[in-house]
């Protein structure tokens, strides 16, 4: 048995019994920071700054908030005041602003849950019988001695970033992860159990009045992004997402510290429009990074310092922590990202499936509009809104597909998801192992919503969520706390109560950010038709840097657990497809899966040392 992983923040949550003290011993009795539940005995242990958990008691009610707190801790008292039971923490799970936990102990049970999207993600285990919770997945693998999850491995290598509800799976065997809408429940004696609280809003307010909340919504979410210490930074791609949040952090942050990259690429229209956009935040610091001069994309050095799960998003790598590194050297401690908001506010034409069933004269003149935009043509159009098929027969064609070598034909994106072949590298055994887990899911899944582009958007975010965590402990781990407001569970909900063929009209781009940002942000960013193109410098980058990836799978992992043909991923290298989305998320995913198998052999979880000095919250002296 292990000790909990002190290599980062963490937060391991126990209940409230005798067994759930014996486990405090056995996996965390080191940890520098301990808050007791009000029995006296612990509840929440772990790493963490000071002033990302907010605590606060009611009697034998405890509620803590661990993350972006926007919350005092007298008003989560008054708050905590009020719960009878752990189903009355709905209301106030409902209402937070800002990306937290949420945790809870009341009369004996326990309470813990994420973010709507996974930003924030739960999971759980048992350690001889006594169900432990945290919020890290590689925490728990090491206090029970887990080994990863072969099957999610190939399934990964196979088909590259996993939809939803596999984006939901720990890559740990006997670690579970919480999905996203639900709270995990810890009674005092027995085993632990989920409770589905959380589902999207009825998409029904039109554009102007959806937008306005999108605006509130998106507002409140930046104005808490306000550093403790040093800096504030932002992104400036020149898109709408990021030029949106410069506008509105500028507001509160005269001393905005803003990276903007200019690029080399004819076909990539963004630097021209941060240009322009930095000429009107003239207030703020500009820090230009000219992309010739930065790390390139799929080049060495190789490696993703995280035991928790396989990096999906790996090629540039290096320009990113290259950013991260001149940013932190001017003072930033927290830094704005737009990511989030092409799940949040674009989507295929799938929410035409819903819309012709109960608006077909609007229907059919998006789809007009659609066909027109992509030169779809009119039968496969018709065939695809007019096409049957629940969601568990859609991952069972996704399963089928994984045996084809060649491209799927390109085909109207109307049903579930796009659809794509297996990567080539992948072995026939990596396959069969992916067939029969797709298969499992489509015996199982469900939607998450009635309408067909509601269920697209929430997918998508469920899908992003757990990516960009750890896109956010990589940041972390840096110095630099990455923030993304669009993720936010109130912002995520403001979009989503947006009627979808208003929220995804084929005659504008991103309508519902460009009409919330509206007097907020110039009207050359919102009007926009276009989003950055970078194809080109990456095809170039790929076709430098084979030779370094071929000597970065010399003795792969993957290969060693049959996972991959090496012969097959040499001939793919060598003679690469045009680089499409599909491929170049296989590859980056295939990249990823490796460097995290190097990485858990090469760095066992280690202990919480006992320290001398350690911090107990007041009120915890009696643990144990």
């Amino acid at each position: 048995m292990k000790h909990v992983q002190s290599s980062n923040d963490a937060l391991v949550v126990f209940p409230d019994s005798p067994g759930g003290a014996w486990a405090y011993r056995q996996a965390a009795a080191g940890a520098p920071q301990l808050v007791a539940h009000a029995s006296g005995r612990p509840w929440l242990a772990g790493s963490w700054a000071k002033e990302d958990l907010v605590v606060a008691e009611a009697g034998p009610v405890r509620l803590a908030l661990f993350g972006l707190v926007p919350v005092a801790q007298d008003r989560l008292a008054a708050l905590a005041s009020s719960v009878r039971d752990l189903a009355d923490l709905d209301q106030l799970a409902g209402q937070l602003p800002g990306s937290a936990h949420l945790v809870a102990s009341v009369h004996g049970r326990v309470r813990f849950q994420g973010t709507v999207t996974g930003t924030r993600c739960v999971f759980t285990a048992s350690l001889d019988g006594v169900p432990l919770a945290c919020d890290r997945a590689d925490v728990l693998a090491g206090v029970i001695g887990a080994e990863p999850d072969e099957d999610l491995l190939a399934a990964g290598v196979t088909y590259g970033m996993l939809f939803w509800p596999l984006s939901e799976r720990s890559s740990w065997r006997g670690v579970h992860q919480v999905a996203a809408d639900s709270y995990l429940v810890m009674p005092s004696n027995g085993a632990a159990r989920t409770v589905r609280w959380w589902q999207p809003p009825e998409p029904e307010l039109p554009l102007e009045q959806g937008a306005v909340r999108v605006r509130e919504r998106l507002q409140e979410a930046v104005a808490l992004r306000r550093p403790h210490r040093g800096r504030l930074s932002a992104d400036l791609s020149g898109g709408m997402d990021s030029t949106s949040l410069c506008f509105l952090a500028a507001e509160h942050r005269p001393d905005l510290l803003i990276l903007r990259r200019t690029g080399e690429s004819a076909i990539n229209d963004d630097p021209l429009y941060a240009a322009q956009a930095a000429r009107l935040l003239a207030d703020a610091e500009h820090l230009v990074v000219v992309d010739s001069d930065a790390p390139p994309q799929y080049g060495p050095p190789y490696w993703a310092p995280d035991t928790e799960a396989p990096r999906t998003l790996t090629r540039g790598m290096n320009m990113m922590r290259a950013g991260m590194q001149l940013l932190v050297e001017r003072g930033a401690t927290w830094h704005l990202a737009g990511h989030g908001a092409d799940e949040l506010f674009t989507s295929s034409a799938a929410y035409l499936h819903t819309l012709f069933r109960r608006r077909p004269v609007t229907a059919w003149r998006q789809l007009r509009a659609h066909r027109a935009l992509h030169r779809w043509p009119l039968a496969s159009s018709l065939a695809g809104v007019l096409r049957g098929g629940d969601l568990g027969s859609w991952w069972r064609r996704c399963a089928d597909d994984l045996s084809r070598r060649a491209p799927l034909p390109p085909a109207p994106v109307l049903g579930w998801e796009e659809r794509r072949p297996g990567a080539p590298w992948a072995t026939p055994d990596a396959v069969k192992t992916t067939q029969r887990l797709f298969h499992e899911v489509a015996d199982q899944v469900a939607p998450l919503a009635k309408d067909r582009g509601q269920q697209e958007a929430v997918t998508e975010l469920r899908t992003t969520g757990p990516v960009m965590r750890l896109l956010c402990r990589e940041h972390a781990a840096a110095g630099l706390r990455l923030e993304l407001p669009y993720l936010d569970d109130r912002v995520v909900e403001a979009a989503l109560s947006i009627v979808p063929h208003e929220r995804y009209t084929p005659w504008r781009y991103k309508p519902v950010l460009a009409t919330a940002m509206r007097g907020l942000v110039p009207d050359v960013i919102l009007d926009r038709s276009t989003k950055g193109h970078y194809e080109d410098p990456i095809d170039s980058a790929l076709q430098q840097h084979v030779p370094d990836l071929l000597e970065l799978f010399e003795g792969s992992l993957l290969a060693h657990r049959g996972l991959i043909d090496m012969a097959k991923l040499r001939t793919t290298l060598l003679t690469p497809p045009h680089i499409n989305d599909a491929w170049s998320a296989q590859l980056e995913a295939l990249v990823g899966a490796e460097l995290w198998l190097r990485e858990i052999a090469a760095r066992p979880l280690t202990d919480f040392a006992p320290r001398d000095d350690q911090h107990r919250v007041p009120g915890s002296q009696e643990a144990l």
